[in-house]
């Protein structure tokens, strides 16, 4: 075939691909048909696309193939257009688009695929092939432009792309008109447009054919009508998702195209105020919002826009678009980074103009239907007014977060604006002070004052999280260090804050909301005075420990603003504490008696810190803390330590923790918006459906019940024989009076109760908050101060606290505070790799500590509890080794003569440290012997292995114990334990660091003692338990016999030996592979081989032999029709029976010359006779002829050979009855039993072959 045959042939393949039936390979092969085109330009385009009409011809193909073959015509037009040739061939493009228009009248197949692809098209055509070519062709289609949005796009599309064809005396020739957006169009084209939204509605795109109308509306200078008559008016009217989604689309996508005046029209318009509505309405989590796609579209448009004046129009357009005074727009958006420094600047003097004098008449304001219901019960004007000031202050704060250019003197200017009206107000203007330059139109209610106070302290952790800005050599230090919170002078934020504080409290034009007293401010002075001393020991005394005191100093001092009573107290000691701690007297010896140190007191001010709600208070308490950390007493720790104490009653701090978070809540609530109280009415409704359900459950009480009978006997209600008479109308109201202030009362004490279970419920929660806030505070100090002594005092309280939350609720707050402090003691304490290093003093403590902490391991009930203590334990262990006492300690043992290279580290694992080896040994010993005796011991395997993997030097004291408790364990269980423990121990290289040869040697003899004594136990083994413990036993001989002949031990195995011969009985290992296979490894060590199986044969007929071996697909000889009577009279007679009856196997399967599936079947059969290695041929012929029919079978199953099947089957019959029947003759009565039982299993496993 040559080359051009070869490539007529691809394209012929190429051609018929188009109109496959699968509709993934059509698109696929028009790419591959592209390909080819672009890259073979001497394949004429014509000629394929003759090819493609004659291939595919839609006039005559089947009825029900019409749609692969529009789909072939279509796919190969696309593939000429993505070729890049379409456009430079004039007759294949002339063809191509007469194609596409007849393919355009296929829509229940095609759609508008047509139509689109014939604009994409014409949008890559020069004016010129379109003026001389097309543009007669399409001149129908262009005439009916406003018949259909594919028309009318491909309008746009040639006004746009041929501007001097489309001429408007051309567009009045086709249409009438010499515009498309006019009056006399505008009703036609909102049905277009209408109807374009509803065909894209999926795809959450603005249909193209909406762009270009606009682009077009601009170009004709048709604008205004176009967007006020044509979407305002027209298309929004339809209260439809898809029709408000494209309006909104639009809005966002024509804003680049805009002019200044444009845009101030478009975003004071109904499409902006029918956005707000939208986004008041989706508030819900499940309704689609369209919010963050409109801010994507201004974080666009802000982003590429240069003009700062339309910045500034869009900015401010968003800005107030007001539900009831607040913005819809989001006060926290990230759009003001693209702004220019010039806007930026602009944008925020006009938030601080708008908040000191709000301007309702500039906002588009609108409200919702429930907002309008209730506009009586509020002032309309002042409710606005919060509500505007509330979202400005927001934005003004969050401007810093998201604004890329920043300079410091903005930064300080709205730090300044939002301290200033968060705690000051204006008395009388004063040109030093900016911020008194305008007064409020409308004066500040408290509500703003709270609210803006609470975004001033949110400003604040802004401020303290700030990078350091500017180009100077200090500021790029300072970076490279990773300073944060100060200026490029190197100065906290927080103290330029605090001096504008103080310039403002001494001066007369402005008031403190909260004036201080004169003790109030006298701390102020004070405050200031410390923290100018502390900055000149900056340079000569810890830096960070310098600046941390510095910040909680001045961040209470900011405080004393807002909580004056408190905060002044707190700010006493903290600046006594400061003093104290940066004095170079030196410390003093104090009694118990004397008053609190200094850090004493530091910890009690940090403790009740971080109860307060402030971030930015918690994050500065850690920092200090983590600076005090070295000089933690053991009273100021345990000061921590109690708080967690779960025995450890709180009731007044925990009082204290619930009014703060109360009062913050409450706060919080009056921030919310009040769109969300439309969801009020619901939530009621769910508190007193589940008040209902309490009341139900509420158990009657005793004393209530006996009230009832006594008002109900007063008033001759039960009892006597009165009880039948009726009451007067007058005893019935008295009686009904009386019962219902009985039930009012106990009404009331059940909402007591039922308040007390909530308050404590709610105590209980902020309780443990607090504790897992102080969880981070220990963890501080276990991180920094590892080698502190005082890391022994935090070993039991985390115990316990591990403990108590084991057995208390299962709340996913208490499953969070427990894995925290899990986490803690797993990672920061038990894992640390530094610990304390001077426990010379304290070895006697320490070793009563883990003989202490074993005990509660030993005696505990839960695994998981019992494992902490455990580790505990091990933890001080290491320590304790790793010390080195100055006391002589006792020579160990001498190092046997090895290598130089390894004297170094087995001296470090012979070296005990401060570790009393003999006692610590006895802790654990007892703690061994109850895991091993014990029944329900929450000790495990895993606590033993890790204690001598970690510390060999332990091995030794305990392996005697392991030893003897391979026969002396409690229950089978504890001696499959010990056995693997032993093991785990033996294998340990360092465990004959520890041990003389001789030693080394008499460890190996008895071990092997003790595990034979245990293997004369042995009995049938039925139970998982046994089969368990010989595994165990087995997999440790086998390390055992190994050591011994490996390392030449003199150690005599004679008895294990017979121990195990009688082993390898029926009633011995039983029939479990796996300990088989244990057994005969280790019978390997003393010489034994696993005996072969012994090959047991069938004895089928010699024929059967050859259906077998015969190949697949091909007749045998025996059974073709010219050899079926010589084959027959060869094998049809039976060998001679054996003695017992059964005929004797061949001689060829005596000698195994089985096929592979006998083989298999053999090993199958054998597998339940083999129970110590040997196998038992115990197999009959019956058996043998069944398992030949049901091979037999499964080939006729097998596809491809139904013919030679069909063939194969009436011989075979034939041929197995006539064995059958001569084999049946020669053999006894028993034999045929046998085979008559072989046929009908034959006759029971045909019959679902012949239903096939």
């Amino acid at each position: 075939m040559t080359w051009d045959d070869e490539l007529q042939y691809s394209l012929k393949r190429l051609v018929e691909g188009l109109g496959a039936t699968r509709e993934a390979a059509r698109p696929g092969f028009s790419l591959a048909l592209a390909q080819v085109l672009q890259a073979f330009e001497e394949i004429s385009i014509c000629s394929v696309l003759e090819q493609i009409k004659e291939k595919h011809n839609l006039e005559k193909v089947k009825k029900k193939l019409v749609r692969n073959a529009a789909f072939g015509n279509f796919f190969g037009v696309m593939a000429l257009f993505q070729s890049g040739r379409l456009v430079k061939d004039q007759k294949a493009l002339l063809e191509s688009i007469q194609l596409l228009q007849q393919l355009a009248h296929h829509q229940a197949h095609l759609r508008d695929l047509p139509r689109k692809t014939l604009i994409d098209i014409l949008s890559e055509v020069p004016e010129t092939v379109f003026e001389e070519v097309l543009f007669d062709i399409l001149r129908g289609d262009l005439a009916s432009a406003f018949a259909s949005p594919e028309n009318l796009h491909l309008l746009l599309v040639g006004i746009q792309k041929f501007p001097s064809v489309l001429k408007p005396k051309n567009l009045k020739k086709l249409f009438g008109s010499p515009t498309v957006v006019n009056e006399q169009n505008i009703p036609r084209l909102v049905e277009l447009l209408q109807s374009a939204a509803k065909s894209e509605k999926k795809d959450k795109k603005l249909p193209g054919l909406v762009f270009d109308l606009l682009q077009v509306s601009l170009k004709e200078g048709a604008f205004e009508l176009f967007w006020k008559e044509g979407v305002e008016n027209g298309v929004l009217k339809e209260k439809s998702g898809p029709v408000s989604y494209m309006c909104y689309r639009l809005l966002g996508s024509a804003l680049p195209l805009l002019s200044l005046e444009q845009l101030q029209m478009v975003l004071k318009g109904k499409v902006m105020q029918h956005y707000g509505e939208h986004v008041v309405k989706t508030q819900l989590p499940d309704r689609f919002k369209f919010a963050p796609e409109m801010e994507d579209y201004v974080d666009e448009f802000l982003n590429s826009c240069d003009d700062p004046e339309r910045q500034m129009a869009v900015i401010i357009g968003f800005s107030t678009l007001t539900n009831q005074g607040y913005p819809v727009f989001s006060s926290s958006s990230k759009v003001v980074r693209h702004l220019q420094p010039v806007v930026l600047q602009k944008y925020i003097d006009w938030l601080k103009d708008m908040f000191l004098r709000p301007d309702l008449d500039c906002c588009l304001d609108f409200s919702s239907n429930r907002q309008k219901q209730n506009q009586g019960k509020v002032n309309t004007a002042q409710h606005k007014i919060t509500r505007l000031r509330k979202w400005l202050i927001h934005r003004l704060a969050n401007i810093m977060e998201h604004a890329v250019k920043k300079e410091e003197s903005l930064v300080m200017d709205i730090s300044r604006f939002c301290f200033f009206h968060a705690f000051f107000e204006t008395k009388k203007k004063a040109s030093q002070i900016h911020e008194t330059r305008v007064l409020p139109s409308e004066p500040l209610d408290e509500q703003t004052r709270a609210v803006t106070e609470n975004y001033f302290f949110g400003l604040l952790q802004t401020l303290n999280t700030l990078t350091v800005w500017g180009d100077t050599a200090k500021a790029a230090a300072l970076r490279e260090k990773h300073i944060h919170g100060v200026t490029a002078e190197g100065k906290l934020w927080i103290f330029l804050l605090v001096e504008y504080a103080d310039k403002l409290l001494s001066s007369e034009h402005v008031k403190a909301v909260r004036p201080f007293t004169k003790g109030q401010r006298d701390v102020w002075e004070r405050t200031l005075q410390s923290v100018k001393n502390l900055q000149k020991k900056e340079n000569k005394l810890n830096g960070a420990k310098v600046v941390a005191f510095q910040q909680l100093l001045l961040l209470m001092a900011v405080h004393l603003f807002k909580d004056q009573s408190e905060t002044v107290d707190v700010l006493s000691d903290l600046l006594n504490c400061t003093e104290r701690a940066f004095s170079k007297e030196p410390k003093k010896k104090k009694t118990d008696n004397t008053e609190p140190g200094w850090v004493e007191v530091m910890v009690e001010i940090l403790l009740s810190l971080l109860a307060q709600p402030s971030l930015l208070i918690r994050r500065i308490s850690k920092s200090v803390f983590v600076r005090i950390c070295p000089n933690l007493t053991k009273r100021s720790l345990q000061l921590i330590l109690d708080v967690i104490d779960p025995y450890q009653e709180q009731n007044e701090e925990s009082a204290v923790v619930v009014m703060e978070e109360s009062e913050k809540k409450n706060k919080s609530d009056q921030d919310m918006d009040e769109e969300g109280s439309e969801d009020s009415s619901d939530g009621d409704s769910e508190e007193e459906n589940d008040s209902g359900e309490e009341e139900k459950n509420e158990e009657v009480d005793e004393d209530f019940r006996s009230q009832l009978m006594n008002v109900l006997q007063a008033g001759n209600a039960v009892g006597g024989d009165e009880s039948d008479e009726e009451l007067d109308d007058e005893a019935m109201m008295a009686l009904d009076k009386n019962i219902s202030a009985l039930f009012a009362e106990q009404q009331k004490r059940i909402q007591a109760k039922k308040d007390e279970k909530d308050r404590i419920r709610k105590e209980k929660i902020l309780r443990r908050d607090f504790k897992i806030k102080v969880l981070d505070l220990i963890e501080a100090f276990l991180v920094k101060q590892p080698e502190n002594p005082l890391v022994f005092d935090v070993i039991e309280p985390l115990l316990r606290l591990i403990e108590q939350c084991m057995s208390s609720d299962s709340d996913k707050q208490e499953v969070d505070f427990l894995q925290k402090t899990a986490s803690i003691f797993r990672n920061s304490l038990c894992r640390a790799k530094q610990y304390c290093k001077r426990v010379d003093a304290l070895q006697e403590d320490l070793h009563a500590f883990v003989e202490r902490l074993v005990e509660k391991a030993c005696k505990h009930t839960d695994s998981s509890v019992a494992l902490y203590y455990f580790s505990a334990s091990l933890y001080l262990l290491k320590v304790l080794k790793g010390n080195v006492s100055d006391k002589s300690s006792t020579p160990p043992t001498p190092l046997p003569e090895k290598g130089s290279s390894t004297i170094p580290q087995a001296a470090q694992l012979l070296s005990t440290g401060c570790l009393d080896v003999e006692k610590v040994a006895g802790i654990y010993r007892q703690a061994l012997t109850q895991f091993l005796t014990k029944r329900n011991s929450a000790l495990t395997y895993s606590m033993f292995h890790d204690l001598f993997k970690r510390f060999p030097i332990m091995c030794k004291p305990l392996v005697d114990t392991l030893v003897k408790s391979v026969t002396a364990g409690a229950r089978q269980h504890h001696q499959a334990q010990a056995c693997l423990l032993l093991q785990k121990v033996l294998q340990l290289h360092e465990l004959k660091l520890f041990m003389t040869e001789e030693e080394w040697e008499e460890l190996i003899r008895e071990s092997i003692s003790q595990v034979t004594e245990s293997l004369k136990t042995v009995g049938k083994c039925i139970v998982k338990t046994d089969k368990e413990k010989i595994a165990k036993i087995l997999e440790l001989l086998n390390f055992l016999l190994k050591t011994v002949k490996e390392q030449e031990l003199r150690v005599k195995l004679t008895e294990l030996e017979k121990v195990l011969v009688a082993l390898n009985q029926p009633e011995g290992v039983g029939n479990s592979p796996r300990l088989d296979s244990l057994y005969w490894n280790v019978m390997r060590w003393l010489g034994y081989t696993k005996p072969k199986k012994e090959k047991t044969t069938h004895k089928p007929a010699q024929e059967a032999e050859n259906l077998k071996r015969k190949k697949k697909g091909f007749l045998p000889e025996t059974k073709k029709r010219k050899n079926r009577k010589k084959g027959l009279q060869e094998n049809g007679l039976a060998p001679a029976a054996g003695e017992d009856g059964e005929p004797a196997a061949s001689e060829e399967q005596s000698l195994g010359t089985n096929t592979p599936k006998q083989k298999k079947g053999l090993k199958n059969q054998s597998r339940g006779v083999r129970e110590n290695g040997v196998a038992v041929a115990a197999v009959n012929g019956g058996d043998a002829v069944a398992d030949k029919k049901k091979k037999k079978k499964k080939n006729r199953k097998r596809k491809g050979d139904g013919h030679h099947e069909a063939e194969q089957a009436p011989a075979a019959k034939k041929a197995k009855g006539r064995v059958s029947q001569e084999t049946q003759q020669q053999q006894g009565k028993a034999n045929q039993q046998k085979q008559g039982k072989v046929k009908k299993k034959r006759k029971v496993k045909k019959a679902p072959v012949q239903e096939e």
